[in-house]
C-alpha cells in the first residue's frame, strides 16, 4: 500500500470515527424525546435538547474543519488580505466558545493601540476562535482563558496570545500538536472529544497568511498545573501592505 492510500485510509477512519459519536448521541436523545415526551420533564426535556445542541455544533465544527483540511490539501483555498481590526474577531470567537464553556471566565486583554493586521478576515476569525476554543477544552475548571496582543512601534507583526491553565503540553510535543490528527496522551486529553484537526489548520492558516505560530507550557511556581501560551505573529498592516492586498493562492 502507498503513503497516499494510507494517509487516505486513516483519513476516512479517523472521519467516520469521529462523525459516528456526534450523530449516535442526536439520534438517541432524538429517538428518547419522540418515544417518551408525555413522561418526560421540563428539566429532562431541556437537557436532552442541550446535548442535541452541543452534538450538532460539534458536528458542524467537525464539517468544517475536514473541508478547511480538503481545500488546504488542494491548493484551492484562497486568501483574501485586507485591514482587519483584532478586537472584533476575539470577541466574536469568546461570545462563540463561552456559550459551549460555560465554566470558563475569558479575559480580553487587546491594547488599544494594538494596530491592525493583514489578514484574511473569516481565516483570522476561524483562527482565533481554533485556539480559544482549544485554550477553553484544555483548560482547567473555573479557569481562566486570557487573549492579549503585543507589538511593538518598528515591528512588523503583532502577537496574538491565547493563554490558558491545565494539564500542560510537553516541550518534545510542542511541533507534533501541529501535524494532522495528532493528540498528546494524557488523561485530559483521554477525557475530552476532539479530532486532532484544529490545531493543524491553525498552523496552515496562520503561515499562509505571512505569520507563525508557537506554542509554550510553563510550570507555575507551588502548582500542579501549567500555563499554555499560544502565540500567532501576523503582519502589521500599514497603507503600502493595504496597496498591496491582494488574493493569494
Amino acid at each position: 500500500m502507498s503513503e497516499i492510500e494510507k494517509s487516505y485510509e486513516d483519513f476516512i477512519s479517523t472521519v467516520s470515527h469521529e462523525l459516528r459519536t456526534p450523530l449516535t448521541s442526536i439520534r438517541g436523545f432524538s429517538q428518547t424525546m419522540l418515544a417518551s415526551w408525555d413522561k418526560l420533564d421540563d428539566e429532562s426535556k431541556k437537557k436532552f435538547l442541550k446535548i442535541i445542541e452541543e452534538q450538532s455544533n460539534r458536528l458542524i465544527n467537525l464539517v468544517e474543519n475536514m473541508l478547511s483540511v480538503t481545500r488546504l490539501s488542494s491548493g484551492k483555498d484562497n486568501l483574501l488580505l485586507k485591514e482587519i481590526e483584532i478586537r472584533p474577531a476575539v470577541e466574536m470567537a469568546v461570545s462563540i466558545v463561552k456559550s459551549q464553556y460555560s465554566d470558563k471566565k475569558f479575559d480580553i486583554a487587546i491594547n488599544p493601540k494594538t494596530p491592525s493586521i493583514l489578514a484574511d478576515k473569516d481565516k483570522f476569525q476561524q483562527i482565533i476562535t481554533n485556539l480559544i476554543e482549544n485554550a477553553a477544552k484544555y483548560g482547567e475548571e473555573n479557569s481562566v482563558i486570557k487573549v492579549e496582543t503585543g507589538f511593538c512601534e518598528d515591528c512588523e507583526f503583532v502577537a496574538i496570545r491565547v493563554v490558558n491553565t491545565g494539564i500542560g503540553i510537553k516541550e518534545e510535543d510542542y511541533e507534533r500538536i501541529f501535524t494532522k490528527f495528532s493528540r498528546i496522551d494524557n488523561p485530559l486529553t483521554r477525557k475530552v472529544q476532539g479530532s486532532g484537526l484544529g490545531l493543524y489548520i491553525t498552523r496552515n492558516l496562520v503561515e499562509k497568511m505571512g505569520g507563525k505560530i508557537s506554542v509554550k507550557s510553563e510550570k507555575q511556581t507551588d502548582k500542579e498545573s501549567f500555563l499554555t501560551t499560544f502565540e500567532v505573529q501576523l503582519p502589521a498592516s500599514n497603507v503600502e501592505k493595504q496597496a498591496r492586498a491582494k488574493c493569494i493562492p
